[in-house]
């Protein structure tokens, strides 16, 4: 259970209606973050519907990187205009269960029933953090409309690029 950037606290029961779930490892400071932002709220808008929404999780420490303050989060999410929960994993345990390592780190989980889920792929959003109009390979878009054709996510496993995790010393 995380806590949500409007107070709320959010788990994966919070999702148990809901085909699936698209847990993305993000930060306010990265760059890498930061240019995948409108697309991340993007995927929210075209899949959330279809019962894969995206649920944002900042795993950093506040300490090491004031900007990813749950305060900082509170700002970013009302500043973009985020249609997604924004959650802070304080004691980093989750993105450490995930093996998490990167922001963004992406996995796309797919309900085996009630709140039961299981990872159908991890990795990148797509191949091109730098320029949208560049991207050829669109893994997990692709990797989502397998899941809702009940097809399994080939790949479904990329390298996640962007700014490594900040862990508490």
């Amino acid at each position: 259970s995380l806590k949500n950037v409007d107070g709320s606290v959010v788990s994966l029961s919070s999702y148990a209606g809901d085909n699936g779930l698209v847990v993305i490892f993000t930060c306010n400071h990265c760059p890498f973050s930061k240019a995948y932002e409108d697309r991340i709220i993007n995927l929210h808008n075209a899949y959330a519907g279809k019962g894969y929404p995206v649920l944002a999780i900042n795993p950093n420490d506040p300490v090491s990187v004031p900007e990813d303050s749950f305060e900082k989060m509170i700002e970013r999410s009302k500043e973009k205009g985020f249609p997604f929960k924004y959650v802070i994993d304080e004691t980093q345990s989750i993105a450490k269960q995930y093996g998490a390592t990167r922001t963004p780190h992406v996995y796309l989980l797919k309900k085996q029933s009630n709140s039961v889920f299981t990872v159908a792929y991890i990795g990148a959003i797509d191949d091109n953090h730098s320029d949208i109009a560049s991207v050829s390979q669109t893994y997990l878009s692709n990797a989502i409309d397998a899941l809702i054709a009940q097809k399994n996510p080939s790949p479904d496993f990329t390298k996640a690029i962007g700014c490594s995790i900040k862990w508490k010393k």
